[in-house]
């Protein structure tokens, strides 16, 4: 019978996607291929993406960012006096309690910022973590964010405007720079972030953390959280560590000593010279998808659990 829930659950999820005349998209408002019920059928993303709230446990995060899943998730509401949650139809403003709560300290300091009325908040984690149907290999403990870099000016948009508008690009040459519409703003909101003693690591493209190395006159010890990454650029995505005493949560390797510009540097030089190609590339293995037997044994409960 709670198989029967679930998948019954899955296939409302889907079908309302397909009433509503278009499907999902991403943040810079290109279309998401919706998975088919056969294509996930005994994968753990149909399990997790089939649960439309949170277990009834206590919070803990299960397991490692790309492998785990969350128990006693906490919603964060779809708008706040200095935040908006997007694209709702995905059902993923769900986080551990110190996500939560990190994310909404951080909008207040958005809000502070010329031109900001607080921040957009993207992709959490689902309501009970594990793996997503769509896009992400992270965001499954409930301790990952992304922060669109559009300024939240209007924080009255409604559920419809939520799916239909886009975040900006941040980047010019290909991730190698900052274009016109970084500012200041983002430069600050970003610091915030990474003063916060909960976060573990920041993902921004290459070009926004040599910009930030700049621009940076005070302590530059919150510059080792800010690491560069592929993409990123219409958004920053922000990972806690693990919450003292979750003794189920596996940490990721913290990052290198020191304020990592250099490193930053380097991906800049790559970008605009490549280096030339392995003329003996190691073939790549195809990412095999996780069951829930997969994942931490917990997660089975966190899925059992009303």
């Amino acid at each position: 019978m709670v198989k029967f829930r679930r998948t019954f659950s899955l296939m409302l999820a889907l079908s309302l996607v397909a009433c509503s005349g278009k499907s999902d998209t991403n943040i810079d408002g290109t279309q998401v291929k919706e998975p088919a019920p056969a294509e996930i059928r005994g994968l753990a993303k149909a399990a997790f993406g089939a649960a439309r709230v949170g277990s009834s446990q206590k919070s803990a995060p299960l397991g490692g960012y790309a492998r785990g899943c969350l128990a006693g998730s906490e919603q964060l509401a779809e708008t706040g006096p200095t935040w908006q949650a997007m694209r709702l139809s995905r059902n993923r403003n769900w986080g551990h309690p110190e996500l939560v709560d990190m994310v909404q300290n951080l909008s207040k300091v958005a809000a502070a910022q010329p031109g900001w009325n607080g921040l957009y908040v993207g992709d959490m984690s689902q309501p009970r973590g594990g793996p997503m149907l769509t896009g992400h290999r992270s965001h499954q403990v409930g301790l990952d964010a992304d922060i669109w870099m559009l300024p939240a000016t209007n924080l009255n948009l409604s559920v419809t405007e939520r799916e239909n508008i886009s975040s900006i690009s941040t980047r010019r040459s290909s991730g190698a720079f900052t274009n016109s519409s970084w500012s200041r703003a983002h430069h600050n909101i970003i610091k915030a972030a990474a003063k916060d003693k909960r976060t573990a690591r920041i993902f921004v493209f290459p070009g926004a953390k040599v910009q930030m190395c700049k621009d940076e006159k005070g302590n530059r010890d919150w510059l080792r959280k800010v690491r560069p990454w592929y993409g990123h650029h219409y958004h920053f995505h922000v990972r806690l560590a693990c919450p003292r005493g979750a003794k189920g949560c596996k940490d990721q390797t913290p990052p290198p000593a020191g304020d990592g510009c250099a490193d930053a540097q380097q991906w800049v030089n790559n970008i605009l010279n490549p280096p030339p190609p392995n003329p003996n590339p190691t073939p790549r293995k195809k990412r095999r998808e996780f069951t829930v037997a997969d994942l931490p044994q917990q997660c089975s409960n966190v899925l059992r659990s009303q």
